[in-house]
């Protein structure tokens, strides 16, 4: 588990997640992943593809979950 990528749902956030806050788990996890920190020059497209495909992936997932006990609150759309 990548240790620096948080929980980024309410009760774990006092506030929704920004889109920076997504933006930087998807960056996270794509360098878990991958194995690389900073890819290089051939593999940068393929990369910065992984990371916008992860980065929607994770706004679709908190746009729908649906927290109980969180009060009648949904995320907004980042996208």
């Amino acid at each position: 588990m990548c240790r620096s990528i948080k929980t980024l749902r309410p009760p774990a956030m006092p506030e929704e997640a920004t889109e920076a806050d997504v933006r930087a788990a998807a960056l996270q996890y794509v360098r878990k992943i991958s194995g690389f920190r900073a890819p290089a020059a051939h593999n940068q497209e393929v990369f910065d593809r992984a990371v916008d495909a992860v980065a929607q992936a994770t706004a679709e997932l908190l746009d729908g979950l649906e927290v109980r006990g969180a009060g009648a609150r949904k995320a907004t759309s980042r996208a």
